[in-house]
């Protein structure tokens, strides 16, 4: 059965429709991930839900523990991750509830949130000029034309520190830069998953128009929920969909750390190693 990670974002807190549902609850070298997280089956996957901000909402996006999710996910034997995010629309044509499948993004991120796996011990780099799967966005893609939900089938989500919304000024810059969503947690998260070889995509939900439309209400957290409930339930819907169909296996995310480290393999500790094996070790056996 293939694997699947969820990474609920706001409002997106269990999956109802797992079957055989169990618990898991694991430690990385970089600490816990977010939450316990919850196995089940759905249609021919194993997924593997777990919340980035906590079921209780309790970690704001600048204190996730991107790097233990990812790592968490690394560890359960997760080929590709759907991340669930709420977004604000920059673009006339992306309305509130509307669905997009993110294929770019500008990381505006600036606290500190530690955005790599090769960290001092070892160099690497790999590629994020594609960064997320094609193959996965497509699936997503057949997945959501089978349902009553606007699509935008591409898009680039700029992702901003927060935990404040924009301001006006602010919105305006971001789609002078092409950004056509924002949002407060794909990053560093999609660059750890492209780092950790697991394929990745992001189902970005609308949530409303940030502040940059004039004419309409200010973004506030009353009517971001409002939506975010009806866009949950049919991000829900979406899941049970892509559960039950296969998903192509040709894109080449499985390999991105292939030639990535630079570092020569004996001048790398035994400790730091041991640490990432479950990354790279394959290249290192």
């Amino acid at each position: 059965m293939t694997k699947i990670g969820i990474i609920g974002g706001s409002g997106l807190y269990r999956m109802d429709a797992l079957k055989n549902v169990q618990e898991v609850e694991l430690d990385t070298p970089y600490g816990p991930p977010s939450d316990i997280i919850v196995q089940g089956t759905l249609g021919d996957a194993t997924l593997f839900f777990l919340p980035r901000h906590g079921r209780q909402h309790l970690i704001p996006p600048g204190e996730i523990n991107f790097r233990a999710n990812i790592f968490a996910m690394k560890l359960l034997g997760v080929e590709k991750i759907i991340s669930v995010s709420a977004v604000g629309s920059l673009r006339e044509h992306i309305e509130p509830g509307d669905m997009v499948l993110v294929d770019q993004f500008i990381d505006f991120t600036r606290a500190d949130r530690p955005a790599t796996f090769f960290e001092k011990g070892i160099t690497g780099h790999v590629s994020m000029a594609q960064p997320t799967c094609p193959c996965l966005r497509d699936a997503l893609k057949q997945a959501i034309g089978s349902l009553d939900v606007t699509l935008h089938s591409h898009g680039t989500y700029i992702c901003m520190e927060g935990p404040q919304f924009s301001s006006r000024a602010e919105s305006h810059m971001y789609r002078a830069w092409g950004a056509d969503v924002v949002g407060m947690t794909n990053m560093p998260e999609a660059k750890l998953a492209r780092e950790a070889e697991i394929c990745y995509a992001t189902l970005a939900l609308s949530t409303d128009y940030d502040c940059w439309k004039e004419d309409e209400e200010h973004v506030s957290v009353e009517m971001v929920l409002e939506i975010m409930h009806r866009n949950v339930e049919n991000a829900k819907q979406v899941l049970q969909v892509l559960a039950a169909r296969t998903i192509d296996a040709g894109c080449q995310c499985g390999s991105a750390a292939a030639n990535a480290v630079i570092t020569p393999a004996d001048a790398i500790s035994r400790e730091l190693r041991e640490k990432l094996f479950p990354l790279y070790g394959k290249y290192w056996q």
